[in-house]
């Protein structure tokens, strides 16, 4: 059931340039695209929005911020991206599975305890076990000498792969496990495997104390680049005939292994699993309001941008998002 603030109407915002626009074919009428600009234009978190399908950008604009052009903190939408780097190193031999131990992994001694079960897939899908170091602790965490370490001796609070924990501690050890494994840091193999063979720029972003890249926050994509990548996910992982992320990697992290307490929405490999207007859908979402969201029948790919300083919860201004990307699937 959609929460009462998604059911609200937006309408209006002030007069803004024309979006690029291609012919819709059938994506819908025109009709139906003035609504989606009148909503996004109701928003006033809304940065940009992009929907692209089958090689063709439907609709986009630049409502606020710097631009369709220029690189946008996409948070937590990071996840998505470095679960798509991992699968793409699976798939290369530099991992052997997700069944793979994460200690070993990173040249570690045994913990002693049920850290030491620990995998790859359960750091995929946010089920260590352990404390969170996300929300009211991520201060901490961040401050701390050695992220790797802090995340990885918190304290134990259920069994790996049991229960779905949010933490962004988790996707950094797996960070690390992906440029041990490597021996290539996360900017390089982003702009080698998804940069490259994309045609699209991902600058470098916030670095550990060990000069670690930050695994699962503070990746910067243009809301162009961004749509690129949904696009190429939605296509089975293919761009411009390039096999960039396996296909049966992008359907393995579309199956439900967690599930959200904030949202009621699963959650996979770096992907929320949902429905937009009865369509099945999966997205990344990161702080304030960054969306990368994806729906596969239709071949349907959105990219939304906000502003990266203010909160978008559930019941609020992501709310609104949910109610947006209805509309869009609906007028598809």
């Amino acid at each position: 059931m959609l929460h009462a603030r998604r059911r609200v109407i937006l309408a209006g915002g002030a007069a803004l340039a024309m979006p690029a626009i291609l012919p819709f074919r059938a994506f819908g009428q025109s009709s139906g695209l003035d609504d989606i600009a009148a909503r996004a234009g109701g928003l006033d978190q809304l940065h940009a929005l992009v929907i692209r399908r089958n090689g063709a950008t439907l609709f986009e604009r630049a409502y606020a911020g710097p631009g369709l052009d220029a690189p946008a903190n996409v948070k937590s939408v990071s996840k998505t991206l470095l679960a798509l780097l991992t699968g793409i190193a699976i798939d290369r031999g530099a991992l052997p599975g997700t069944e793979a131990r994460v200690l070993p992994l990173l040249g570690r001694s045994p913990a002693g305890d049920a850290r030491d079960a620990i995998t790859v897939g359960d750091l995929l899908s946010m089920r260590a076990g352990l404390a969170s170091t996300s929300g009211a602790d991520y201060g901490a965490w961040v401050a701390s000498a050695d992220w790797v370490e802090h995340a990885l001796t918190r304290e134990l609070v259920a069994e790996p792969g049991g229960r779905y924990i949010y933490s962004t501690g988790g996707w950094h050890v797996l960070g690390a496990v992906l440029a041990k494994a490597t021996g290539r840091d996360l900017l390089d193999l982003a702009r080698d495997w998804l940069g490259r063979p994309l045609g699209i720029a991902i600058p470098p972003w916030e670095r550990d104390p060990q000069g670690r890249y930050m695994g699962g926050n503070q990746m910067a994509l243009t809301p162009r680049a961004l749509a690129r990548v949904g696009e190429m996910v939605v296509n089975g992982g293919r761009w411009d005939g390039t096999q960039v992320v396996p296909a049966d990697w992008i359907e393995r992290s579309w199956e439900s292994r967690g599930r959200s307490r904030w949202t009621g929405d699963g959650y996979g490999y770096g992907w929320f699993l949902t429905s937009f207007a009865g369509r099945r859908a999966a997205y990344g979402r990161g702080y304030g309001g960054q969306v990368l969201a994806v729906v596969p029948d239709l071949d349907l790919a959105i990219a939304i941008t906000s502003d990266p300083l203010r909160p978008a919860r559930s019941q609020g201004y992501f709310g609104d998002l949910q109610a947006l990307m209805d509309a869009v699937v609906a007028t598809a």
